[in-house]
């Protein structure tokens, strides 16, 4: 078992304009995050957000602390959102057992001392993708199955992005600092997400995309909405959105994703709309 770690560090929209396709996938895409028997994480400095994955299969993973966070235990100024998008398993927080089926999220507030992931069964194991931020008090562990999320329908067919947004770690469920996470489930026939596209300058997101099936794709769309890129991703692959970037995607077939954000507020609804033909 081994905690694996990256830093990969904030930059000026004026230099990312500059970039070139292997320099955008360095900066901003997250690969190898479900490795069997690992715990992998990046660390951004945008908003000092981790994204992360862990994989339990012969045994339990412990969740340790890394060296930029300078603490004794990962959760001493930090919180953490959990979603296993893998087989049946367990969480443990310090006391506290957690079961996630597939799509159940759980909040870890700061101050928990051990997280252990523990997946139920050898030949599927648990696919847990977390994200983690600071904060500034401690809010207790909760679970909220994908049957108690704050559930939209958006979107049509007509235009290529019906989707189901289901809202899981947000204000109006649980209590954070300042971390929010979510998941949207493109309909069959759908390819578009988060269309029209948006930023919001008080809080950065990552993007994690999952049930992408063998052979597609999906290609992501980032950047300022007047200087646009984009970065081809596969399934269980992960993508870093500075707050000043847009993030939208098109796959060739419908996918899901995982939306977290950390930042300045926790207003869902805050952010500036950009319409599709005022992109570049």
């Amino acid at each position: 078992m081994a905690n694996k770690y990256e830093v990969r560090y904030a930059c000026h929209p004026e230099d990312a304009k500059h970039y070139d396709t292997e320099k955008i996938r360095k900066e901003f895409l997250i690969t190898n995050l479900m490795t069997p028997g690992d715990i992998n994480m990046v660390y951004s400095m945008n908003d000092r957000l981790i994204v992360g994955g862990a994989v339990p299969v012969q045994e339990s993973l412990a969740l340790e602390s890394i060296d930029p966070l300078k603490s004794t235990y990962f959760l001493e100024r930090r919180e953490i959102g959990i979603i296993n998008v893998g087989g049946k398993g367990t969480v443990k927080a310090d006391n506290d057992v957690f079961i996630l089926d597939y799509k159940d999220a759980l909040y870890i507030g700061m101050g928990y001392r051990n997280i252990v992931f523990h997946s139920d069964k050898k030949d599927k194991p648990a696919h847990y993708y977390f994200n983690s931020a600071p904060a500034h008090k401690a809010y207790p562990a909760k679970k909220i199955c994908l049957k108690d999320a704050e559930k939209a329908e958006m979107g049509s067919l007509e235009s290529s992005n019906a989707r189901r947004i289901n809202k899981l770690l947000v204000n109006s469920l649980v209590e954070t600092c300042q971390l929010q996470m979510g998941m949207t489930e493109l309909q069959p026939g759908s390819i578009w997400n988060t269309m029209p596209p948006h930023t919001h300058s008080r809080r950065m997101e990552a993007y994690f995309y999952f049930e992408v099936p063998e052979g597609q794709a999906v290609c992501h769309y980032m950047g300022e909405p007047h200087e646009t890129r984009h970065i081809w991703m596969k399934n269980e692959e992960a993508v870093i959105s500075p707050p000043w970037s847009i993030h939208s995607a098109a796959g060739t077939t419908n996918y899901h994703f995982i939306w977290g954000m950390a930042g300045e507020n926790l207003d869902y609804g805050d952010m500036d709309t950009i319409r599709p033909d005022e992109l570049k």
